[in-house]
Order: structure tokens, then C-alpha cells, then sequence
């Protein structure tokens, strides 16, 4: 276990490292040093030799990827590329183009952000697999061909339709919960009612369909027919084989939503004023702060890589068939 665990962590290195080659070069197609000088200095008239020393400030007087001046070695480690990279690699952020320590404001930010990701995704797990149980159960019938019919419809339609509704329902019509904000500690539940109500029923219609069709494969194979024949109830095959054995393609389909969990959702917590990673990562994005982009990116990547490795490892738990070497 643990040789597969060093393993799959030298894997990811290579995989980091292009993540990062990806940012770097998309994000400098579209913008130059120059620009992001320009944008952070903010003055009417920016001298050639303001942007300079803002360049040299921030290390973007290097080159990206060859330093054609250093020889040897250091025509690549001496870019903006590598010695930006390396420090990714320690977790050692630095600070943003407008001075803000940037793995301070990752820890300050990521409470918000948990408390309105982890009960969407905990409410929203137990409700999809509650509903796509019973209509395993109810199969065939009226109940299951309707909720099909709302869960299609409830896919079609786009979650920024269910963030204005909600707000205008709730909120302006309602007066149940604040339109947006924030605050930390209880007082502060009052602002995540809404936005976690929305992200519940916004993903009913893919998660039931999804952990449905799971169900209805696993429902029909030999040993679901065999403890059928042992006289026991379709309930007891229902949660104690058919769940059980469905775990494989749901973990897989969990680890998906890690990385959401730390960086919060961009599109919510920027409608409802909520002072998350997502919200953050947006304002560095319109900001054209790179080095707050490229921090978030590798974080997510970080992230996901290790929700993958402990799906792998979970596998274990679930099927026996299942070993890690």
C-alpha cells in the first residue's frame, strides 16, 4: 500500500508540472508582463520605466521559458517559468500582484467556502441516492417514469435561472433569507439557506439519473436474482447488495467534487457575496492577478490528485476484488 501510494504521488509530479506549463502559457497569450503592469499601476500615464521596475518588483522581467543571456543549465531553471513552478511545488504561494499574501487569504477564505460546498454536497449525496433507491424500487411505474420527466427538465434548464429565481422568490418576495453576505459563526447560517438550496435542487436531475442508472445495472445481474431466491426482501437486496456494489462508480463519481469542496463554487459564491476561494479566484481573474490564477489552478490540480488517490485506495473497502500493488 504505501509503495503505491509514493508511486502515485511521483506520478502526479510530471502531471503538475504540465498543469502548470498549460497556465502559464495560456494565460500569457493573452496577457504580457506589460499589460499586467498597465492594469496593476492603474495611472493615467504609465511610463515605460514605471512598468519596468513593476516587472523587476514581481520577477516578471524574466523570461517565460529560455533565457537565451545565462548559459548552461540556467538558460532554463533562470526563467519565470521554473523558479515560479518551484515554489508552487513547496506550497510557498508568495503574494499577489497588489501585495496580498496569497496563502493567508487561501486560509481565511476556504471556511466560507466549505460551509457552503460540504452540506450541498453531503444534502445533496443522500438526497440524489435516496430518490434514485425508490425509484429502483418503484421501477417501471408511473412515480419512476415522472421523476425522470422532472429530472430531465431540471437538468435543461441552467443553474443561473435557480440562483435569480431563488433570489427574487426567497428574498425579495418571501423576505425568508438575505438576498446575500456573509458572516462567520451561527449567525451567518441565515446566508447559506438559500445558496445551499439551490445547489441541492440544482443537481437533483443529474444525480438521481446518474446514481439511478448505477442501481438499475447492478439490479439485474446473477447475484441480485440468487439472494432474490434466498427469500429476501427488495429492500434488504436494495441497501444491502445493490448499494453496496454500486460504490465503485459512485466514489469514482465523488472525487470529482473534492476539489470544488476547498475551492468553492465560482458562479455561487460570487452571485451571493459569499468570500470564498471561488469568488476569489474570479476577482484575480478579472484583476489579471497571475499569480493568484496559477495558485488556485495548482491547488485544484493538488486537490483532485489526491481525491484520486484515496478513491483508489477506497476501492479497497468496497470490493475485495480490488488490490492495490
Amino acid at each position: 500500500m504505501l509503495a503505491y501510494i509514493i508511486r502515485r504521488i511521483l506520478y502526479a509530479i510530471p502531471i503538475l508540472i504540465g498543469v502548470n506549463l498549460i497556465t502559464f502559457m495560456l494565460f500569457f497569450m493573452v496577457n504580457t508582463p506589460d499589460d499586467m503592469a498597465r492594469s496593476q499601476l492603474g495611472a493615467k500615464q504609465v511610463t515605460p520605466e514605471m512598468i519596468e521596475a513593476w516587472k523587476a518588483e514581481k520577477g516578471y522581467d524574466k523570461p517565460l521559458f529560455v533565457n537565451t543571456e545565462a548559459k548552461g543549465v540556467g538558460m532554463v531553471t533562470d526563467t519565470l517559468f521554473v523558479q515560479e513552478s518551484m515554489k508552487l511545488f513547496t506550497f510557498e504561494f508568495g503574494f499577489s500582484d497588489n501585495n496580498r499574501d496569497i496563502g493567508n487569504d487561501i486560509r481565511e477564505r476556504m471556511g466560507p467556502s466549505l460551509a457552503i460546498a460540504l452540506p450541498t454536497f453531503l444534502i445533496g449525496l443522500v438526497t440524489n441516492i435516496s430518490l434514485a433507491l425508490l425509484l429502483v424500487l418503484f421501477r417501471g411505474s408511473v412515480l419512476d417514469t415522472g421523476m425522470m420527466v422532472v429530472a430531465v427538465m431540471i437538468m435543461s434548464i441552467s443553474g443561473l435561472f435557480y440562483i435569480i429565481a431563488g433570489q427574487v422568490l426567497f428574498s425579495k418576495i418571501w423576505h425568508w433569507v438575505p438576498i446575500s453576505g456573509f458572516e462567520n459563526g451561527w449567525e451567518g447560517a441565515k446566508f447559506l439557506i438559500l445558496p445551499i438550496m439551490i445547489g441541492v435542487f440544482a443537481g437533483i436531475g443529474s444525480g438521481v439519473r446518474w446514481y439511478r442508472s448505477i442501481f438499475l445495472e447492478e439490479i439485474n445481474k446473477d447475484y441480485i436474482r440468487t439472494a432474490r431466491a434466498k427469500g429476501l426482501s427488495e429492500i434488504r437486496v436494495l441497501f444491502g447488495h445493490v448499494m453496496q456494489n454500486g460504490m465503485l462508480p459512485i466514489l469514482t463519481g465523488v472525487v470529482v467534487v473534492i476539489p470544488t469542496l476547498f475551492m468553492g463554487s465560482l458562479i455561487m459564491e460570487s452571485f451571493f457575496g459569499i468570500p470564498g476561494l471561488g469568488s476569489y479566484t474570479i476577482d484575480a481573474i478579472h484583476a489579471q492577478d497571475f499569480a493568484i490564477v496559477k495558485a488556485m489552478v495548482f491547488l485544484g490540480s493538488v486537490l483532485y490528485i489526491v481525491g484520486l488517490i484515496l478513491t483508489d485506495i477506497s476501492y479497497t473497502l468496497f470490493d475485495p476484488r480490488v488490490k492495490l500493488g
